[in-house]
């Protein structure tokens, strides 16, 4: 069964969450923004083996700490997609415009694309490619558990920003719309930042994807 534990991190809150196979206690660190002690020490107290890092996207709130955790730990990075090279070869130099200390870019071991699963323990995750926020953004979903890990694709009451280099506000819409709202009412999402919500309520609800919006049209 999937277990996790949400660890906001970074002065801009970011939400790392630790997913975890409670048959194996064999668990992957998603979006390590900082905080790397804070965060190993956190999975030892859930008695937790980190075998793997998965990155939602290349921004330096979610992936600041990758290189740091992956070396420390000794375990591979899987993700984002190829698209946010350049986000990746830039943080580095964004560390200090936004008050982070200084970080270091990285490969991954494996890019992901839309379509491909991850796993850890006896699960598997679906990897979808949701551009928009960042055109490499991707999320990860556990179809058993009715789960996803969406990062800044979308938030409870609102969706991510559009205005950073690359960012595309339609390809945004189109992500959430056709790629995340059809696999469930029912499935809940942790975001990037703040509160858990489920795509049904923000089917009903969200201002800017609901839809109520596009029924008008």
């Amino acid at each position: 069964m999937l277990r996790y534990h949400i660890m906001p991190v970074t002065p801009f809150q970011q939400n790392c969450t630790l997913f975890w196979c409670d048959e194996t206690q064999e668990g992957a660190l998603v979006d390590p923004g900082g905080e790397v002690d804070r965060l190993v020490a956190e999975a030892e107290k859930l008695g937790v083996t980190i075998k793997h890092i998965w990155v939602t996207h290349g921004h330096i709130d979610h992936a600041g700490a990758v290189a740091d955790v992956a070396d420390r730990l000794q375990i591979p990075i899987e993700g984002p997609h190829e698209d946010d090279t350049f986000w990746i070869d830039s943080m580095e130099d964004r560390a200090g415009m936004f008050g982070f200390p200084p970080c270091r870019s990285f490969r991954p071991q494996r890019w992901l694309q839309h379509g491909d699963t991850v796993r850890v323990g006896n699960l598997t995750f679906q990897v979808l490619h949701c551009p928009g926020h960042t055109p490499g953004h991707v999320v990860f979903y556990q179809p058993e558990a009715k789960l996803a890990q969406v990062g800044d694709v979308i938030f409870a009451g609102s969706i991510g920003r559009t205005d950073f280099p690359r960012g595309n506000h339609q390809h945004l819409i189109q992500s959430i719309r056709e790629r995340l709202f059809p696999l469930g009412d029912d499935v809940a999402f942790i975001p990037g930042h703040g509160p858990m919500s489920t795509f049904g309520d923000e089917r009903h609800s969200n201002p800017y994807v609901g839809d109520f919006n596009f029924a008008r049209r």
